[in-house]
């Protein structure tokens, strides 16, 4: 969106000062308004216009399911206000990233709340933890692309005995403090792609993906799992950085299978980490057959491409954890 802004504002100032200048700057703004084009084709599902989008028009039911997700940020020192969040929200579920020892510690006053959980408190920056109020049948940590990189997969039943499977996960960044490249991130949520389509209830994942709905290896996801962006319709809702709202990105991403119905989607308050909380309530119709997905053309280039991802992936050594 940025880039798409930057370079509407230079077309028209080209335009303005085309009497000034050579014929090339002619040239020069055609190629502009190409690229201009470019852009606005791939942000378009993402401007909130719900009317044209079957899954982006909201409906209600009494039988909703909430999800907190959040990156604490783990030198993050504001656990009272986190607590003070899930405490007026009362999520039925909620996920935090990079959670170490002093986080789950102070987040201890709610396993009375809670009483399904999955706590993995790591110091390393990439620590999860998972709290249910639903009943959880059973719940894994997995380490897709290496020993120091959990996920979570829990797969729960809700009152209305209605089964769910639950992914979080949060694989690294390309940047220079993190990772030289984005291998292993590509191959955690390529990975998580194909697990999902291990399950035929319905399906959802969250977490922050460090990558953006319409990037390469997202597209790939959405191709290989089937799940549904519910920001398509609805708007960017960009989580990251909280401080800075004119250079923020939106990659806490969630997808949900074709069953599930989005109630309330939406990012929240600053709390003192660098990412916005994300929370989302919804709820599964079990008239929908998860098969019955908008899943998009799978090709055997895509399945090679994609089990490629996760190979590079865990060769990749994360060598700034």
């Amino acid at each position: 969106m940025q880039i798409l802004i930057t370079q509407i504002v230079t077309l028209i100032f080209g335009i303005l000062i085309y009497n000034l200048l050579p014929i090339h700057i002619l040239i020069t703004e055609i190629l502009l308004f190409i690229f201009i084009m470019n852009h606005a084709v791939i942000l378009m599902p993402y401007v909130p216009f719900k009317n044209l989008f079957r899954n982006a028009k909201t409906r209600k039911s009494d039988k909703s399911i909430s999800v907190l997700s959040f990156n604490v940020y783990q030198y993050n020192k504001e656990y009272l206000k986190f607590i003070s969040l899930v405490n007026e929200l009362k999520p039925d579920i909620f996920l935090t990233m990079e959670s170490n020892s002093d986080w789950e510690q102070a987040m201890s006053v709610l396993d009375t709340q809670y009483p399904y959980r999955k706590k993995v408190a790591l110091e390393n920056t990439y620590g999860i933890h998972f709290y249910s109020k639903i009943k959880v049948d059973d719940c894994k940590v997995n380490y897709f692309m290496a020993d120091d990189l959990p996920s979570i997969e829990a797969n729960l039943t809700t009152d209305n005995n209605e089964k769910l499977t639950f992914f979080g996960t949060h694989p690294p960044p390309p940047s220079p403090t993190e990772e030289d490249t984005s291998k292993e991130r590509d191959g955690e949520i390529i990975m998580i792609g194909k697990k999902v389509k291990e399950y035929n209830n319905p399906v959802i994942v969250v977490g922050d993906f460090n990558n953006v709905a319409w990037s390469k290896s997202s597209k790939l996801f959405k191709k290989i799992s089937g799940l549904i962006d519910p920001r398509i319709g609805r708007g960017f809702f960009s989580t990251y950085h909280a401080n800075y709202k004119l250079l923020r990105f939106p990659i806490d991403l969630l997808f949900h299978s074709n069953s599930i119905f989005i109630e309330e989607f939406k990012t929240l308050e600053n709390i003192g980490s660098d990412h916005l909380p994300l929370y989302c309530r919804f709820f599964i119709d079990s008239k929908m057959n998860k098969k019955e997905t908008n899943e998009e053309n799978l090709d055997s280039e895509d399945l090679q491409e994609a089990n490629e991802m996760i190979e590079e992936g865990k060769k990749e050594e994360g060598s700034d954890r």
